[in-house]
């Protein structure tokens, strides 16, 4: 039985093959999805989070975010699109995410 990959990562390598700057994009990128909460302290959407993946600065985001909010999901892929970012999908919905400050 296959299994229908349930993230798309934005992966921090450009195509052609140069690290995508600045340094901070993907907190950045994923700060756009984020709440504070009552104790002033940000947290990252369920949908969208950064990570480091295969050792490059990346972000995660669960495919349900079409569902959820489309022209959020549109802005992350067209972002991705116009920075020349690799996007790929992963069936890993273990993922680890960086938090913030990490």
């Amino acid at each position: 039985m296959k299994t229908t990959p349930s993230n798309l990562i934005i992966h921090g390598l450009m195509r052609n093959g140069r690290t995508f700057r600045p340094s901070d994009w993907a907190e950045r990128l994923s700060g756009v999805m984020s709440t504070f909460g009552g104790d002033r302290r940000m947290s990252y959407s369920p949908f969208v989070r950064p990570l480091t993946y295969e050792g490059v600065k990346s972000v995660v985001i669960d495919k349900k975010l079409q569902d959820v909010d489309a022209r959020a999901f549109d802005f992350l892929l067209n972002f991705a699109r116009d920075n020349g970012l690799q996007v790929l999908e992963s069936e890993d919905t273990r993922v680890e995410a960086t938090q913030p400050g990490e």
